[in-house]
């Protein structure tokens, strides 16, 4: 299989760093949570945080079985404190829209390129995926809407989201 062209290969090294900052992002979201007392949300963001630690993982590795280098780039720091569960609900959906946008501009890319199979083997995954993504986030957004200030609502809600399992995707190799 060709190497990956430049553009993409660039963008394709950028990708992880985003996924690991969105790791490190529902970590921190995490652990703002469970400062509030609230341990079943801060575990649906530590299964979220590690969605995308296995999201940078598949980048890496479909760059490295392309015969190019990984190189992993600096990762910011995210905020550490919300206004609350439906502010930090609504961070983590925006955020999710912003990797969106990434995996379509990836997607752009590799059409421009005609790499197959980086579109195909690759990114289409990605693009089902961030339809789940979003939707999952957007599904907490609304439930927390509708239970709005009270405090029962949250603690069921607390304890529902705290079953929430990892589910690696089919064929997922470290």
């Amino acid at each position: 299989m060709p190497e990956l062209g430049k553009k993409l290969h660039d963008e394709l090294n950028k990708q992880i760093q985003e996924e690991l900052y969105s790791a490190y992002l529902y970590y921190a979201i995490a652990a703002w949570f469970d400062a509030e007392g609230l341990p079943g949300f801060g575990h649906w963001m530590r299964v979220q945080a590690m969605e995308e630690v296995i999201h940078a993982q598949k980048f890496y590795n479909h760059i490295y079985e392309r015969g190019n280098e990984v190189e992993l780039l600096e990762i910011a720091k995210p905020a550490s404190k919300w206004k609350s569960p439906l502010a930090a609900f609504e961070a983590a959906l925006e955020h999710e829209r912003h990797i969106t946008g990434r995996i379509h501009l990836l997607l752009g890319i590799a059409r421009e390129e005609n790499d197959y199979a980086a579109e195909v083997g690759l990114l289409h995954w990605f693009v089902d995926e961030q339809v789940e993504e979003e939707a999952t986030a957007m599904e907490m957004v609304e439930k927390l809407k509708l239970i709005k200030d009270s405090k029962n609502g949250l603690y069921m809600l607390d304890k529902e989201v705290g079953a929430r399992a990892l589910t690696p995707p089919t064929g997922f190799v470290w």
